[in-house]
């Protein structure tokens, strides 16, 4: 058995350009989908977040619309119900690395207000990587490693070619306009190599031992890979 750590949002909202907040947090399936596969594979999973807070799902996450209508809205709504560490979450700045075999962020728009400017995060983000352990990070959740900022400047996923939630995607929902940054814009910045897949398709890219993911249906696939690589 292997013991697996979620790094979720701690945040409920997401400040777009104008300043207003949106109301926001994880996506319910990129968090449901993988506790199921590793639960289900007899893995255990840790909880953490930005100052230990009790972490938010996005309310729109959890609509028929989002899940491929009601009877996926009702099983994802059950997972997370049953996915109790989420209501014992550790204090992300607590974390030592060294007790887990693998690392996963799911996204929600959360990430983009507190985990990509949140130094603890960066610092895990780039120990993981650096310690050849599983790690993937999915759909907005790759805004988590802006933050990972070697000594020298550079960020540690510079090269790295990386799945993330695509500038196409934030126009298609409706948000590239309100948005302060867009994602994939921004990582490319960063120096890393975005491997942007058609919209709303499955889009899994695994580069050593970063394995990421496009969109919120990326999210079972990733965990596919995340067991594989835990052999």
């Amino acid at each position: 058995m292997s013991k697996i750590l979620f790094v979720l949002t701690g945040a409920d909202h997401w400040t777009l350009a104008d300043g207003t907040e949106h109301p926001t947090g994880f996506w319910a399936e990129e968090a449901a989908a993988p506790y199921e596969a590793f639960t289900a594979a007899g893995h255990e999973v840790v909880v953490a977040t930005p100052g230990g807070v009790v972490p938010t799902v996005d309310r729109g996450s959890l609509a028929p619309e989002a899940n491929g209508g009601a009877e996926g809205a009702a099983r994802v709504a059950a997972t997370l119900d049953a996915f109790a560490e989420l209501r014992t979450p550790l204090r992300l700045e607590d974390v030592d690395l060294a007790e887990y075999d693998a690392v996963f962020y799911p996204g929600g728009h959360g990430p983009m207000e507190d985990l990509a400017v949140n130094a603890d995060s960066g610092r895990l983000l780039a120990g993981a990587l650096d310690s050849g352990k599983p790690l993937a990070v999915v759909c907005h959740g790759p805004a988590a490693l802006l933050a990972a900022v070697r000594e020298d400047g550079g960020n540690a996923f510079a090269g790295y070619r990386v799945a993330a939630f695509t500038d196409a995607e934030e126009t298609q929902a409706g948000f590239a306009d309100k948005a302060k940054w867009l994602l994939e814009t921004r990582l490319r910045e960063a120096g890393v190599d975005v491997r942007a897949g058609e919209p709303w398709v499955p889009n899994v890219v695994v580069d050593r031992n970063l394995i990421t993911g496009q969109n919120p249906s990326s999210s079972a696939p990733l965990a596919a890979e995340v067991l594989k690589a835990l052999g």
